[in-house]
């Protein structure tokens, strides 16, 4: 491993040490609030969008299939298209999960004001909590890598920032499927190949 390497997984493990205690001391009540938001729309109907640019859509499109398949049916929501036409999967009364580091990406903000011109309740992602994201939406989850930084060359490349909104997502994740009691039998419905499914018939 190289040093610049070495320097960088450091960096790594500061970062992600600083998103677990921050979500485990102060965002509790953020990710209670983005729940009860996503609970709430479910129960009426609605239904829950992730979307992103660049990187974070990669991760919109993970959280998405990670939620869906633990028993709340999500939709991934492409960060452009949606003012080009894709907004049309929104109906009033759904909720987007918007993911952006800075918060200020203006392709993002534009979706974001669609979606809210569409009736919908937003959760943003950021890790700027002085961004527009923050400020024009219903709930926020901080994802901030300061002042552990993104780590490698030019400590630009989103690296730490990714992983802090994976894991303030994920954490999401295990609310709703807890709220969504899914049992091991509902879960292999929706995993029927692979490891996953095969583990469960074994233990049949």
């Amino acid at each position: 491993m190289t040093e610049e390497a070495r320097e960088a997984l450091d960096i790594f493990d500061r970062a992600v040490a600083e998103q677990v205690e921050h979500t485990r001391n102060t965002d509790r009540k953020s990710l209670g609030k983005a729940a009860e938001l996503i609970q709430s729309a479910v129960k009426k109907g609605g239904r829950l969008h992730v979307t992103g640019i660049g990187k974070p859509g990669h991760v919109a499109g993970y959280i998405a299939s990670l939620i869906t398949s633990t028993g709340t049916p999500a939709y991934f929501l492409h960060g452009t298209e949606a003012v080009h036409g894709s907004s049309g999967q929104l109906v009033a009364g759904d909720v987007v999960i918007a993911i952006s580091n800075s918060g200020n990406t203006e392709e993002l903000i534009a979706t974001v004001f669609c979606a809210k011109d569409n009736g919908c309740k937003i959760i943003g992602v950021t890790g700027n909590s002085e961004s527009r994201l923050a400020k024009i939406s219903d709930a926020v989850l901080l994802a901030d890598v300061v002042p552990a930084g993104e780590g490698g060359p030019l400590n630009r490349a989103p690296r730490n920032s990714i992983l802090a909104e994976t894991l303030v997502l994920q954490m999401l994740s295990v609310i709703l499927q807890t709220d969504a009691h899914v049992t091991p039998e509902q879960y292999v419905k929706h995993h029927p190949h692979g490891a996953l499914g095969k583990l469960r018939k074994n233990e049949e």
